[in-house]
């Protein structure tokens, strides 16, 4: 009888090990780096975030799906770039028409019919409609995509009067503004903390730009901590650790950055720092400094 039981738990294991499922690919990834010869490396990152590889289609997209959304979200990266301040930052609304076309340069080239909404207002509702061409070139891995955008209701946005108001409020403020988890683990910022996470955004977007690859698809999660620092120039500087997200991989990545703002100069983005949480991990496509945001798209 004991012989039979223990005949039954092993087929029992058995049977469980079977079922399991293979690692995902990114998780085998993040294994990779955790052979140390240090145990008190705990290193659970990889070389790079993660990508997955997806087949892409060319001709009409399905506007709602995977190749035609991550094209107009590295459309949305450079509107903000372009257009980003403390009280405009942009969301996408939605896709209206998508297609894309193999390019003889090599590379894919996607046209996109979108519409944009301003976050930072309390007028969010109200959608703009834009068009754009991203190309995504294959012959040089660390080359950002490049984009042509036209969204003429956007120079129609004033926020002048409330952006002079924030600058001068912390231009001259006896205390420099600090804070950690913008928003906190339950979705929750106070209104003083808006202005800087649009600011956040806006500087990720030049990182999310430069970053973003046909396999990717870019958002900024969290401000895991924010600093000011002596007014310069008349700037107000500002330096950020930032957590975006990247939805195909579902990989958190971790960067610094150094930025200024003024409503003449827009944001620059001075420096950029990379966090890696593995520590033989090699830099992603750029970490090159990046700048800056003006008034109007090309």
């Amino acid at each position: 009888m004991w012989s039979g039981k223990m005949f039954s738990l092993a087929l029992l294991v058995f049977s469980l090990v079977q079922l399991s499922p293979a690692l995902p690919v990114a998780q085998k990834h993040l294994l990779s780096c955790c052979i140390s010869a240090d145990p008190e490396d705990n290193c659970l990152d990889t070389t790079q975030p993660a990508q997955a590889e997806v087949e892409m289609s060319t001709g009409t997209l399905v506007p709602t799906h995977f190749p035609a959304r991550r094209a107009a979200q590295v459309a949305l990266h450079y509107i903000n770039t372009r257009h980003g301040s403390p009280f405009k930052v942009f969301g996408l609304q939605q896709v209206h028409e998508a297609r894309a076309q193999e390019v003889a340069a090599g590379g894919r080239k996607y046209y996109l019919d979108f519409s944009v909404v301003n976050w930072a207002s309390d007028e969010g509702s109200a959608a703009f409609r834009c068009t754009a061409e991203v190309f995504f070139p294959r012959q040089d891995e660390t080359a950002a995509p490049e984009v042509q955008c036209s969204c003429e209701a956007l120079q129609h946005i004033n926020c002048s009067a409330e952006e002079t108001a924030f600058y001068h409020k912390y231009r001259e403020a006896e205390h420099a503004v600090t804070a950690h988890d913008i928003p906190d683990s339950y979705g929750n910022m106070t209104e003083d903390m808006k202005p800087f996470w649009h600011l956040a955004r806006v500087a990720a977007s030049f990182i999310m730009l430069s970053e973003s690859t046909e396999n990717t698809e870019y958002n900024m999660a969290q401000v895991a901590s924010v600093a000011q620092q002596a007014t310069l120039e008349d700037q107000l500087m500002l330096k950020y650790h930032v957590l975006l997200h990247d939805m195909p991989s579902q990989e958190i990545i971790h960067w610094k950055l150094s930025m200024s703002w003024s409503p003449d100069e827009g944001v620059r983005v001075m420096e950029t720092e990379w966090q890696p949480k593995c520590p033989h991990a090699t830099p992603p496509n750029s970490t090159e400094p990046v700048s800056s945001s003006s008034s109007a798209l090309n």
